[in-house]
């Protein structure tokens, strides 16, 4: 489905097409003093139907391997950042099951990804997860030798070889690329361009961002944490925001944001949802000041309450007041920014595992991976992306705060008061997990439009599945 205005491609007077009481996103963004991008006011809504989906995908060891060869194996993700490979000779290694990638900055400044293994005898050549620096890759092992450019240069007791020659040794190089400061490879040497595979995601964050674009931003915290839970049901505790009203429970019903949920086929999808205005099911709705108090709790550190100018919404006072500090922080004019590009949860992902939003106020970026050994666990990756400063260079990326099952996120300080909030987030996948094994019934019950980015991703990875068992059919 393309981009469209909301139900131009779904059936008339059905469930497909229910919304919540109130005014839509859209119509909302439009009452802002400073009107959003248009890839804000796009509406692509995808009704993903309504049967319930099986828990099995979560928790079969036989499912897990089919992703692993037809998902993971095949599409582009991201591996590492460009900050991280800033000269010649830095590389780091992306590992997801039993593949391994092994991303340089060669000798001329490109970027290659090789397969992570020597052609001698098979022995990784970085450590698993590793960043660092070399002017020739060296095998552990035997001490086989590459350039940085892939190319075989020294074989010890080369006699013994005469069987090797530089072209039938080089390093396997797979696919790479780079969008948004981000590199990304795939293990498929017949895998789609990756503009391709992007979709939508270049041309809207352009016109969202404009010249502070998502490579126009450093990592200024970067955590990862483990999870008790299969990827996808983390994945998926971030894709909808259903959840908010009683995950992120201030003791009163009717607290849900308005939210609005797109898919741009085949592999983007999006929520985008308001802050600092109230749930149109809220029985009581808060006052302008109650709602500015709501929303600078977290930096007024005992001091006064501060007082909404007469006439002005908190929504608008408290957009100009983030622009105000951080251009002041990253030395950055953010005046022109919209009150939602300022403040809102405008959240993209990109099939299998990766979020990113372009928004000022949460700029964050996800990453989410299965574990190699247990379908029950995985890893989250956590970054706080922040502009570049005007002038001078932006700081080195930071050492990853690593955070245990049992951890708070609030051990690292980069989070501020989000990290009691991602607590929240993820207190329920353990629950989750052992429900899913004990359930009367065996699939999930889904809404047709608040959780449909569920469903897409579900859809994703049976496509992909299907799409590899039957490539390996004689």
């Amino acid at each position: 489905m393309g981009e469209h205005l909301a139900g131009s491609a779904l059936p008339a007077n059905s469930a497909a097409t229910a919304r919540g009481p109130g005014l839509t996103l859209r119509e909302q963004l439009l009452a802002d003093p400073i009107r959003p991008p248009e890839p804000l006011l796009t509406e692509s809504p995808s009704f993903e139907g309504d049967e319930d989906l099986p828990f099995e995908p979560y928790l079969s060891a036989r499912h897990a391997e089919q992703e692993i060869s037809h998902v993971w194996g095949k599409v582009w993700q991201w591996a590492c950042h460009l900050d991280h490979l800033p000269e010649p000779g830095d590389y780091c290694v992306y590992d997801v099951g039993p593949y391994s990638a092994l991303v340089v900055r060669a000798g001329h400044g490109e970027i290659k990804a090789y397969v992570n293994s020597c052609m001698h005898r098979g022995t990784q050549l970085r450590p698993a997860g590793s960043c660092g620096f070399a002017q020739q890759l060296t095998c552990p092992f035997h001490g086989w030798t590459w350039s940085l450019e892939g190319e075989l240069i020294d074989v010890p007791s080369r006699w013994d070889f005469p069987h090797v020659s530089a072209e039938s040794h080089r390093l396997a190089e797979i696919p790479v690329g780079v969008w948004g400061g981000f590199v990304f490879v795939s293990f498929d040497p017949d895998v789609m361009p990756l503009e391709q595979y992007l979709g939508v995601l270049p041309r809207h964050f352009a016109e969202i961002c404009g010249e502070w674009d998502l490579d126009q931003r450093y990592i200024e915290t970067h955590v990862r944490k483990r999870l008790p839970c299969n990827w996808k049901a983390a994945a998926e505790a971030f894709i909808e925001a259903y959840h908010v009203r009683e995950t992120h429970a201030t003791g009163r019903p009717g607290d849900e944001v308005t939210a609005q949920y797109d898919v741009f086929e085949p592999n983007v999808s999006r929520f985008i949802h308001t802050i600092g205005m109230d749930g149109p099911e809220r029985p009581v709705p808060r006052t302008e000041q109650q709602m500015l108090d709501h929303l600078t709790r977290n930096i007024r550190h005992g001091m006064e309450p501060l007082e909404l100018p007469a006439g002005l919404r908190a929504r608008d006072f408290y957009a100009q007041l983030t622009k105000d500090t951080m251009g002041a922080q990253y030395g950055h004019d953010f005046s022109g920014l919209s009150q939602s590009v300022t403040l809102d949860s405008i959240e993209y992902f990109l099939f299998p595992n990766a979020f990113f939003f372009p928004g000022l106020s949460l700029p964050m970026v996800y990453r989410f991976l299965p574990d190699p050994d247990d379908v029950d666990v995985c890893s989250f990756e956590l970054l706080m992306m922040r502009p570049r400063p005007a002038n001078g260079d932006a700081p080195p990326p930071p050492q990853v705060v690593e955070l245990e099952v049992d951890d708070s996120y609030t051990l690292a300080s980069g989070l501020g008061g989000l990290g009691r909030v991602y607590d929240q987030d993820t207190a329920n996948l353990a629950a989750q997990t052992r429900g899913f094994k004990a359930s009367a019934k065996a699939g999930q019950t889904l809404g047709n439009y608040q959780e449909s980015r569920v469903r897409h991703l579900q859809r994703r990875v049976r496509e992909c599945i299907a799409a590899g068992e039957s490539a390996a059919k004689p």
